[in-house]
């Protein structure tokens, strides 16, 4: 086997590994087996495609540099993400969330492969392979004894030079937000939809804001309390049905199986006469096995949305106030 053919070979079986799982396990009829959102797929399937490129590497190269062991475990990472894009098995938001934990497991199955091969070298070869039925193993046992569910609250605030109850004016019903007033921000990139406006039916405690967003996507906020220039909370009403399939990407969807914010709200805290701090809350449940990686992108996507919806209010809240003081 040449060097040229063992680096083919390495690619393609571990791209096809990957994408056999990804296919698989989205079967409802196998989801007994293993799922899609659960350690074994997303740190174990990426582990055994890099130990499946640099295994085959190995095998012809066996003095294979560790620095090339860490980044060669990364092509068929990037051949099974881009098929998997391509495809539209996958969209942009999941793969951008997935590729960090990937390209670390992978480059761990690399490291693992090539050491497995220096120990072992040509002797039992078979028994390296066996590595390539860990995900089978260990997704059923975590489906079945692995449950976890957690809440957490993200929290943002801005200082505003406006009064609170310039800033209270631009809470309940938020005109069309035009795209110069919304910055492109990480969240934006990787294809989460922006806000484009927010209207109220009623006012007080029980009445419903409706925010639209891009993509066609809607959902409800139902108001829990008001008390005016001071705060505004609510609890999310979100139909998952009514948010477009092409909108997030399934495994993220709002109010979905994996995911969901549960409740948020304004509040305006009196700086001085004519200035004052907002700051906006979201409380999120958060079904999947990822423990702090899916908070580390909860937080990162929540804050960016935060922040920029908090930067909206700042502009608009100053811009009433001057208008009144002319």
């Amino acid at each position: 086997m040449t060097e040229k053919f063992a680096r083919h070979l390495g690619i393609v079986l571990g791209a096809l590994y990957g994408l056999g799982f990804r296919l698989l396990w989205e079967v409802e009829a196998l989801q007994f087996l293993g799922s899609l959102v659960t350690l074994s797929f997303m740190f174990l399937v990426p582990f055994v495609i890099g130990f499946i490129r640099i295994y085959c590497q190995c095998r012809v190269t066996p003095s294979l540099s560790y620095t090339k062991m860490i980044t060669l475990a990364w092509q068929p990472i990037f051949v099974f993400l881009l098929v998997s894009v391509v495809t539209l098995l996958e969209g942009s938001i999941c793969v951008a969330m997935a590729l960090p934990a990937f390209m670390l497991c992978a480059s761990l199955g690399g490291l693992a492969a090539g050491l497995c091969v220096r120990l072992v070298h040509r002797k039992k070869r078979g028994a390296l392979f066996s590595i390539v039925v860990l995900p089978v193993i260990v997704a059923p046992l975590e489906l079945h004894f692995l449950t976890r569910s957690a809440t957490y609250v993200i929290e943002d605030s801005i200082d505003i030079n406006a009064p609170a109850a310039a800033v209270w004016r631009q809470l309940a019903t938020v005109s069309t937000i035009e795209s110069n007033e919304l910055p492109t921000t990480f969240a934006s990139l990787i294809g989460v939809p922006k806000p484009i406006a927010a209207d109220m039916s009623g006012q007080g405690v029980g009445a419903v804001r409706t925010s639209h967003w891009q993509k066609q996507v809607q959902f409800n906020e139902v108001i829990t309390s008001w008390v005016e220039n001071q705060q505004m909370t609510y609890r999310f009403d979100i139909d998952p049905e009514r948010i477009p399939d092409n909108a997030l990407d399934k495994h993220v969807k709002l109010g979905g199986k994996y995911f969901a914010p549960l409740d948020g709200g304004y509040f305006i805290e009196v700086l001085d006469s004519k200035r004052s701090r907002l700051t906006l809350r979201t409380r999120v449940e958060d079904n999947t096995h990822f423990g702090l990686y899916s908070r580390l992108w909860g937080e990162v996507i929540f804050h960016d949305f935060h922040t920029s919806l908090l930067q909206l209010m700042k502009t608009r809240a100053q811009a009433d106030f001057a208008e009144h003081q002319s």
